[in-house]
This record gives structure tokens, C-alpha cells and sequence, in this order.
């Protein structure tokens, strides 16, 4: 046991291990997301929730800002280019150098935002009464340690990442998830906010401590280099900025979106962040865990400039995101209310609340698979070394959102701003894919055939779907939970057998390696005949 273990964790995974590797973990932790928003729904007043969800926008700014732009777009493509060129210790210097530049610069922005945090807040959430803000600042001094952690432990995840060990770093946000599961119920009734901002910041330390070993293991020595010159340093630098603007754009989306809602009511911050929660799983789940599972493999083909195989696996990618989130999109959709009561429909959540929160889970649901492919299109570029069009495209379409949540959230309410959001990811999708396939070679005649076979299958299922929820009201009483889950359990199979038949008929190849995994895991041997181009 301890030899199968060790080699899970250790051990180098291949492009079909990575992705399932990625899919169950992130499954698993978005599973964990959820109890973790049941409980706080439970322990917590909905209004007070609201502050905790405002309060988190200001580390999240910090954090998203100055260290998810260098890892995601400018940290790994350099990385993996020097480990592929077997350039180890420039890359180790490279490593040393990012943290020490990264340690410095995130506790000197979480100190001077500490202090001003006071003059800050009332721009943040200009709905809230003093009370409200004067709790939104404590909060959010709180959880400014978070960032500091966040950061070194997504460097240290870039690290296993180009050395294609997914395990541990797969594992990092279960252990996250967990830490503010137990800080609720722990804390919560005594502490209330302020016991789960604690245990956010013993997540984010948890985060980034488990991933320390296996990066020492790689070859990781920590050493106290500022060498800010060195080249590869400054083309992260470079490589960034574009990055840091356009996630410092999607803040920006985020607070106004947050400094609107607060106007709109004492539950509606906490009713937009929930329903994004719950929509968000499956878009990280068979949108973020296939472009992170690919981006090192792109990055390494962009290096050896084999554009051929580059696009081979980036339309491999696409397909998959389709199989799987077309059908997505449809249920989610028809059972929104039924998801809903389910996962929050407890304690402080009551049924105005769970209206609420249904009506913008389905329109966020609605640009599901453009916001699950913008991760996959965005690291097509940064594998290309391109950090400026996803920059430019974010700008847009940040504009875009604001523009028609102004318009649309008098009337609309929280919905307002999921519409809002919703077209901001399409016309995101669309700019990154028409400037996209002018350097890598799209099958667009084979991709449209295939999105087409998907939706009618989609349909399909939908329409079985709706017609076994309307047989289904006649002897489920939806007023229990029971009732809900039993309507919502029968709903899914009777969806999934359908679409999966489906999938048979039209003989989707993602079925093969659906099988292939199956039988990996069962211990049995399955040949996959899918060929490489250059193989």
C-alpha cells in the first residue's frame, strides 16, 4: 500500500493520468466547496455571509493579481522551457528568485492594505451600513495573511506542475476545503464570520505546506537569491504584466459587481457568490482541469515549435470540455432549484433564499461552456509565450459586464449581474478563439460536427430530463428534502443513461476513453488506438 501510494504521490503522470488525476480531485474539492457552502448557509445568517463573501475580495485581489498572473502565464512556460532544455539549475535559481520577489512584495501590499483598509472599504460595499463595514474591514485584515500563503504555494504548484506531478498539487485545495469545513462547525456558532476568516488562513497555509516535500524532492533548495536581472526572471516579469492587468480587470468586474450587489439588498452579495460557487464546479471540474492537465504538454511542443501536435492536443481538448458540458449546461438548467435546496436549503437558508440563488445559478449556467473553454484558449497563448490577448480580450469584456450590469441589475436584481457575467464570457470565448485559430490549426468542419451531435444528444437528454421531473412531481413531496433528493437522483440517471447511449450511437470517441479509464482502474487491459500525429 505504502509502494502504490508513494508512486501516486511521486510519481511523473502522463497526460491521460494528469486529467484524471485533475478531474477527480478537483471534483472532490468542488464536492468539499459545497458542503463548505451547506454549513456556512447553516451556521450563518445570510446577511452576515454577505460580509464574509465582500471581505474575501480584497486578498483575493492581492493574490490574483500579483501571483496568479506570473504562475499561470509567464512562471511555468519559462520553467518548463529551461527543465525541457535541461537548464535545472537555472531553473532552481529562476524558482528562488520568484519566491523571494513574491514574499516581498505580497507582505508589503497585505501591511499597507491593512492600514488603509479603513478609507478603502466604504468603495468596496457603499451599500452596507456601518456596522456591515466596520465587520468587512476586520475580515478582511484577517484573511490578508492568505495571499502570502497562497503565493508560495502556487509557485510550488507551478514547480510539480512542469515536472508533470499533479498528485499532491490536486490535493492541496481538499485540504483547503476541509480546513474551513472543520473552522465552521468548530467555530461558527461561537465566532461566527471571524472562526471561518481564521480558518482561511489555516487552509492557505495547509495549501502551500503539502507541496513543500515533493518540490524538495524535485530538486528544490530554498536560497536566498533577489536576482531580479537575471533574464529569465525578467522575461517572467514581462510575461506577467499583461496577465496581471487583465486578472486585475476581472477584480475589478468582481468588486463593482460586489459594490452593486450590496446596494441590492443584505443577501444578494451572498446569493451572487453562492450561485457562482455552484456553477463554477463543473466549468473547474471539465474546463480548468483539462487546461491545466495540457498546458505543460502545450508549453513543451510551443518550445520544440511542433505546432502540429500542439493542435493535435489542443482540438482534443476542446472535444472533451464539449462531451462533457453541453449536457451539463442542460441539466443544471432543469434542475436548478432542486441543485439549489440540496446543496444550501438549511438552517439560515430559506426558500426566498434558494428563489434567489436558482434564478442566477441558470444564468450563469447558460455561458457554461464559454467560461469552461477560456481557461484551455487562454493557455493556448501562454504556452505561445502570448500574454497580451487574453490581457486585451479580458479588458473588453470586463467593460462589456459592467456596461449591462448597470443596465440590467434594477431590474434584474442579483440575475442582473449572471447575465451580465454570462455575456462577458461569450464574447471572452469568441475573441480568444477567433484570434486563436490564426496560429494553431483548427479542424472546424470536424469540431462543428461534433458540437452538433453533442447538442442534439444534449436536447435529447434535456427533453427526457424535463419529462421525468413532470412524472416525478406527482408522487414527490418537494417540500422535504427527501422528496428533493429522490426527484433529483432519479432526474440524473435516468439524464445520464440517456446521454451516454446516445454517445454510444454516435459513436463519441470520448466513450473509448471513458472505457480505457474504467479499465485501468478495474485492473483490466484495454489498447487505445487513438494516434498522435508524428507517432
Amino acid at each position: 500500500m505504502r509502494k502504490y501510494l508513494s508512486k501516486f504521490l511521486n510519481g511523473k503522470n502522463s497526460l491521460s493520468a494528469a486529467s484524471l488525476i485533475l478531474i477527480i480531485t478537483l471534483f472532490l474539492s468542488n464536492i468539499l466547496g459545497l458542503i463548505r457552502d451547506h454549513f456556512l448557509t447553516q451556521k450563518i445568517p445570510t446577511d452576515v455571509l454577505s460580509v464574509y463573501y465582500a471581505a474575501f475580495r480584497i486578498p483575493d485581489l492581492i493574490f490574483n493579481v500579483l501571483i496568479l498572473g506570473a504562475i499561470s502565464a509567464a512562471f511555468i512556460p519559462v520553467f518548463s522551457s529551461l527543465i525541457t532544455l535541461r537548464k535545472n539549475k537555472d531553473a532552481w535559481e529562476v524558482t528562488n528568485s520568484v519566491i523571494n520577489i513574491a514574499i516581498i512584495v505580497l507582505i508589503l501590499s497585505c501591511i499597507i492594505l491593512a492600514i488603509i483598509m479603513p478609507a478603502i472599504v466604504g468603495y468596496f460595499v457603499p451599500g452596507f451600513d456601518q456596522e456591515k463595514q466596520h465587520l468587512t474591514i476586520k475580515l478582511a485584515r484577517i484573511m490578508l495573511a492568505s495571499p502570502i500563503f497562497f503565493g508560495l504555494s502556487y509557485i510550488f504548484g507551478a514547480v510539480l506542475n512542469s515536472f508533470k506531478r499533479f498528485a499532491v498539487y490536486s490535493l492541496a485545495p481538499l485540504i483547503y476545503n476541509l480546513s474551513i469545513i472543520f473552522g465552521t462547525l468548530l467555530f461558527a456558532d461561537r465566532y461566527s464570520v471571524t472562526g471561518v476568516s481564521l480558518a482561511v488562513v489555516v487552509g492557505a497555509f495547509l495549501h502551500m505546506a503539502i507541496q513543500v516535500p515533493i518540490a524538495v524532492k524535485l530538486g528544490f533548495r530554498w536560497k536566498m537569491i533577489l536576482d531580479y536581472k537575471n533574464a529569465f526572471v525578467r522575461k517572467i516579469g514581462i510575461l506577467m504584466v499583461p496577465r496581471a492587468i487583465g486578472l486585475g480587470a476581472n477584480q475589478i468586474l468582481l468588486i463593482i459587481f460586489t459594490a452593486i450587489a450590496s446596494a441590492l439588498g443584505g443577501s444578494a452579495v451572498a446569493v451572487y457568490n453562492l450561485a457562482d460557487n455552484i456553477q463554477t464546479m463543473p466549468m473547474v471540474v471539465f474546463g480548468t482541469s483539462f487546461a491545466m492537465a495540457i498546458f505543460p504538454t502545450l508549453s513543451e511542443q510551443a518550445s520544440h515549435q511542433n505546432y502540429e501536435r500542439f493542435g493535435y492536443y489542443f482540438n482534443k481538448s476542446v472535444r472533451s470540455i464539449l462531451f462533457f458540458m453541453i449536457p451539463i449546461v442542460f441539466g443544471i438548467y432543469l434542475l436548478k432549484t432542486q441543485i439549489v435546496r440540496l446543496i444550501l436549503g438549511s438552517g439560515h437558508f430559506g426558500w426566498s433564499q434558494t428563489n434567489d440563488t436558482a434564478k442566477t445559478l441558470g444564468f450563469f449556467a447558460i455561458a457554461l461552456v464559454f467560461t469552461s473553454i477560456i481557461p484551455l484558449l487562454a493557455r493556448g497563448f501562454y504556452a505561445l509565450h502570448n500574454t497580451k490577448i487574453p490581457m486585451y480580450a479580458t479588458i473588453v469584456t470586463v467593460a462589456i459586464s459592467v456596461l449591462i450590469a448597470y443596465i440590467l441589475a434594477p431590474s434584474y436584481g442579483v440575475g442582473g449581474l449572471a447575465i451580465a457575467y454570462s455575456i462577458g464570457s461569450f464574447f471572452n470565448a469568441l475573441i480568444l478563439y477567433l484570434i486563436l485559430r490564426k496560429k494553431v490549426i483548427f479542424d472546424e468542419a470536424s469540431l462543428a460536427w461534433y458540437t452538433l451531435k453533442v447538442l442534439v444528444a444534449s436536447l435529447i437528454m434535456a427533453i427526457a430530463l424535463q419529462e421525468t421531473l413532470f412524472l416525478t412531481e406527482l408522487f414527490v413531496d418537494k417540500t422535504h428534502a427527501v422528496g428533493v433528493l429522490l426527484q433529483t437522483g432519479i432526474g440524473i440517471v435516468i439524464a445520464l443513461l440517456f446521454y451516454l447511449l446516445l454517445a454510444w450511437i454516435f459513436n463519441f470517441e470520448e466513450m473509448a476513453s471513458i472505457k480505457i479509464i474504467l479499465a485501468r482502474l478495474t485492473g483490466r487491459s484495454i489498447v487505445d488506438n487513438s494516434q498522435e500525429p508524428g507517432k
